[in-house]
């Protein structure tokens, strides 16, 4: 019956979410997996319990179909993975399993301070205006700025407490002046307070902060208003705060440190994407004696 398969799956959810604080994953990582999960049941309008390898090729399918990112669909599998293995703990082999291979690392895309400028103007209301500068002035995570509360941000020491980033680790960044009365001017603003820096304005939700999805699509707006043609997601501002730090002059170690980066590997990126060493290497082109702006008349 409906109602027993309701019942069952909210004491598969129950187990799952014990079985991943049990091994202390991040708070992220938990809604990740089990969103992942719910999505797997829902295409095959069957409890998670009565599928298993077959059906888990035939979601993969489904997924490269949808033109996932390989990322994206490694995670989803990972999701399953974990649920088969430690929560209903079946054998399954990596082969019953498969990870999708990833293509090798592309280098992000960044954008110039001018890029970031109109894309903050072109927000359509306060509330995107204020998720977009926090973003690019903290680095932090779209899932982190989702859970940020109220008392993260201290004034007094003008720092942003960001709680239960990625590994599960805390972590504080400086807290901009013209941040600050940004959020201040915005938390005054909104009528529903349920402890949330960004709450959710969902009738549905009233307890619960906003949604990623809804940070991706205050994101996806004000790149379109901007008339910005990049390929521009909520991770964009946080790979441009971390090169435009760079070009600045911060050191690595301070960028590793306010992006929560555990391995100093992935903040080595920006050194591929900071224009600073660029340009002081000289051109070969500038040292040749031509002259300006000159050519041949073409042939007739």
């Amino acid at each position: 019956s409906v109602g027993h398969k309701e019942v069952l799956m909210t004491q598969l959810r129950k187990l799952t979410l014990e079985e991943l604080e049990r091994r202390n994953y991040s708070r992220a990582t938990v809604q990740t997996y089990i969103d992942a999960i719910r999505r797997f049941a829902a295409h095959f309008h069957r409890s998670p319990d009565h599928l298993g390898p077959l059906e888990i090729r035939e979601y993969q399918l489904h997924l490269y179909q949808r033109k996932l990112h390989p990322q994206t669909i490694r995670v989803h599998t990972a999701a399953l993975r974990f649920f088969y293995r430690k929560v209903l703990h079946q054998r399954l082999s990596a082969d019953d399993l498969p990870l999708p291979k990833l293509l090798r690392r592309q280098i992000p895309i960044v954008l110039s301070p001018d890029e970031v400028t109109r894309m903050i103007d072109a927000t359509p209301n306060l509330r995107h205006r204020t998720i977009l500068m926090t973003l690019y002035s903290t680095g932090m995570r779209r899932s982190e700025l989702c859970h940020l509360r109220p008392e993260d941000i201290d004034k007094e020491r003008m720092v942003v407490r960001i709680r239960q980033g990625k590994g599960g680790k805390d972590r504080e960044v400086p807290l901009s002046p013209k941040l600050l009365e940004q959020l201040r001017t915005c938390y005054r603003s909104v009528k529903v307070r349920n402890g949330w820096m960004f709450p959710s304005l969902q009738a549905r939700r009233p307890d619960q902060p906003i949604t990623q999805k809804a940070v991706w699509h205050a994101c996806r707006e004000a790149t379109r208003r901007a008339g910005i043609t990049k390929a521009v997601h909520p991770h964009t501002l946080r790979h441009s705060f971390a090169t435009h730090l760079f070009d600045s002059g911060a050191e690595l170690p301070v960028i590793q440190t306010l992006l929560g980066h555990a391995d100093p590997r992935d903040t080595m990126i920006y050194l591929h994407l900071a224009t600073r060493k660029l340009r002081e290497a000289p051109n070969p082109l500038e040292m040749l004696n031509l002259p300006s702006a000159q050519g041949r008349e073409p042939v007739a």
